[in-house]
């Protein structure tokens, strides 16, 4: 998979004078990893079309292997560019074959806490540890949130952070609680085991506070009904999963590209012309992301949706926006660097969840755009950006975080308002996590320059 491509320590590029095409996007992450922890758990074999080549998806079929998963992935037929990946899973009942194991999760925040989740409640000796910054992202409020049910899960580093330990508990779940205002990935791993814990009665999950990230949780709910589960719910509030529900392979389910990712393209198009065109997602994405369009259109983008696309193009310069991204926060990056082709301020609010990130977000965004000219203005949940008169050639550091390096290559576009520049991006590798040929996709479009 992505662990054998060669990556340089920096990869440069030069303005970028107009943007145009098509780009195939990968699969989206979100739902990969969900899917191959729910075909892993459920009964049958299932087939898997377009899942996404990535470190994040490696680190969990790996993880699956380790315990006991069988797994394969047939050979690309034809055009490497158009063939769609093939993968079958068997899966095994809610039980995994083995029951000890040493996982490395990466940095993979959609692999280790519903894994988590899955193991502590199927029980066994199992050790979860990962990258340094996977020691620093937290995993409390899910631990706290499992253990007083009755699992086992200890912590051998810091409280409240992994690595973790777990071994067998004793499962007495009717209600849990969980905080809402941190992660969605805590409500999405508890969602996902309900169904191994409602064997004999129901299991209702009480969210605390304000749940953040909701389209995620959606895209949660719509996958456990694809693999015969339904949850009940009462706005955001509380789940409820009633009991003699069990995972069953739908066959064959196919993996949407990935509207994060889409961002980049799309903003592209409104920034350097277009029309840039997304494949893989479209008017019907089970992905919140897709709502990234509605703040482009915001800043005065021309968009045009079909069933499986999403187009862009710029209509002029871009107009500066106010906005609540906490529905969107992985695509909020990518209008944080398109407010440097905006006409004034724009303030993107309700993003405290960027610090606890692959990086912490919001300080390194703060950062990078600093370099190129922009006055910052960082909040606790907030970012306010005011653009340059032009953008400054820079180099930008990376922070191993995939989304840096992503947006940052839209700052050598040349847009209506003012010109792009030269762009150093250190430590591209970091696109391995869900784009590997993200650079090769972003050259794909750019035309009249000297990528």
């Amino acid at each position: 998979m992505t662990q054998t491509k060669h990556y340089p320590h920096h990869i440069d590029l030069k303005p970028v004078m107009h943007v145009e095409g098509t780009v195939r996007l990968p699969g989206s992450k979100s739902i990969s990893n969900r899917v191959l922890l729910l075909a892993a758990l459920a009964k049958g074999k299932t087939k898997i079309v377009d899942l996404l080549a990535s470190d994040d998806t490696f680190v969990m079929l790996t993880a699956l292997t380790s315990l006991g998963v069988k797994w394969t992935q047939d050979e690309l037929q034809g055009d490497p560019a158009t063939a769609h990946q093939i993968h079958h899973v068997e899966g095994c009942g809610g039980v995994f074959p083995h029951h000890e194991a040493d996982l490395f999760m990466g940095n993979a925040g959609t692999a280790i806490r519903p894994l988590t989740a899955a193991l502590a409640v199927i029980g066994g000796d199992y050790t979860l540890h990962g990258v340094s910054r996977m020691h620093e992202r937290p995993i409390g409020d899910l631990v706290d949130a499992l253990n007083a049910v009755g699992t086992q899960i200890e912590y051998t580093g810091e409280q409240g952070f992994p690595p973790l330990r777990i071994r067998r508990g004793h499962i007495h779940a009717q209600r849990i609680a969980v905080r809402g205002n941190v992660s969605s990935q805590f409500l999405t791993a508890l969602l996902m085991v309900a169904p191994l814990m409602a064997r004999d009665h129901a299991v209702t999950i009480d969210v605390t506070g304000e749940l953040i990230s909701k389209p995620y949780i959606e895209i949660t709910l719509n996958l456990m009904r694809r693999f015969g589960v339904t949850v009940e719910h009462d706005g955001w509030q509380s789940f409820t999963v009633q009991p003699g529900q069990q995972y069953q392979s739908p066959g064959t389910i196919h993996v949407e590209g990935d509207a994060s990712s889409a961002s980049y393209f799309l903003a592209a198009g409104a920034i350097g012309g277009g029309p840039v065109r997304v494949e893989g997602v479209g008017r019907d994405s089970i992905q919140g992301d897709v709502r990234f369009v509605e703040a482009l259109q915001q800043m005065g983008a021309t968009i045009t949706m079909g069933e499986n696309w999403i187009e862009a193009r710029s209509n002029g310069p871009l107009k500066a926006v106010d906005m609540d991204f906490n529905h969107i926060p992985d695509a909020a990056m990518t209008i944080a660097v398109a407010a440097l082709y905006a006409d004034g301020t724009s303030t993107l609010r309700n993003i405290a969840s960027w610090r606890v990130k692959e990086t912490d977000r919001l300080a390194a965004m703060a950062t990078e755009l600093r370099k190129l000219g922009a006055e910052v203005e960082e909040g606790a949940d907030y970012l306010r950006v005011t653009p340059p008169a032009e953008i400054q050639a820079a180099t930008i550091d990376t922070y191993d975080d995939h989304r840096m390096a992503m947006c940052f290559s839209l700052a050598s576009l040349d847009g209506a308002a003012r010109r792009g520049n030269e762009m150093r991006i250190n430590d591209p590798k970091c696109v391995a996590k869900t784009f590997p040929e993200y650079f090769a996709a972003f050259a794909g479009i750019a035309k009249d320059s000297l990528i």
